[in-house]
């Protein structure tokens, strides 16, 4: 679940991600302050819009909003007061965190890509990347599937030229870390850090 809310951008809305389905015919349905986004076939949720949200949560993101269990409680809440029946279900585990490239291989159909194979701590996750500094052995920072960059770009599961990658081993820019460097590439970071542990940006 991503959240979003921008009042100068698109006014007083909260706007929810549910799903990083992407739906080939969409369809709303609107019931009080909240607009259902759902998959015309299946008639699954993919996402909802809280019209008036100030009316019923304090919010002091502008972007992407940070999830709590209690602002979910609270949005829960909302959805009943609006006779939505909804159950959100969420997952409050860290979306950037301390990856540890264990193999690296060439991408079979691009020159340019290697497939890593990333360690971050609970598993091990594939992930195709286009970095020329990426190495066998490096401590990285992974954006997992479900993540939001500052850029607001939402990290979903992939396929590049043939290969599934789930997941983003980032660069300082594309973290937005200030006096990032210039120069292409990807975060290294200390041999020391611990694997699988938050990384704030």
């Amino acid at each position: 679940m991503n959240m979003f809310y921008n009042t100068q951008g698109i006014g007083d809305v909260l706007l929810v991600q549910l799903t990083m389905d992407s739906f080939e015919n969409i369809e709303s349905e609107t019931k009080g302050d909240i607009t259902l986004i759902k998959d015309a076939q299946s008639g699954k949720v993919g996402a909802f819009n809280l019209f008036q949200a100030s009316n019923y949560v304090s919010i002091a993101d502008k972007g992407s909003v940070e999830i709590t269990e209690d602002l979910v409680a609270k949005v829960q809440e909302v959805l009943t007061k609006n006779g939505v029946d909804l159950v959100l279900e969420i997952d409050l585990s860290p979306k950037f965190v301390v990856g540890h490239v264990t193999s690296k291989e060439k991408h079979p159909n691009a020159d340019k890509l290697n497939v890593c194979q990333v360690n971050v701590g609970n598993e091990t996750i594939q992930i195709v990347c286009g970095a020329s500094n990426v190495d066998e052995g490096q401590k990285v920072v992974v954006a997992k599937v479900g993540a939001v960059m500052p850029s607001g770009l939402v990290i979903r599961d992939a396929e590049l030229r043939g290969v599934p990658s789930s997941g983003m081993i980032c660069s300082a820019k594309e973290l937005a870390i200030p006096d990032a460097p210039t120069e292409k590439g990807i975060l290294v970071l200390e041999e020391s850090t611990e694997v699988g542990i938050p990384f704030t940006i």
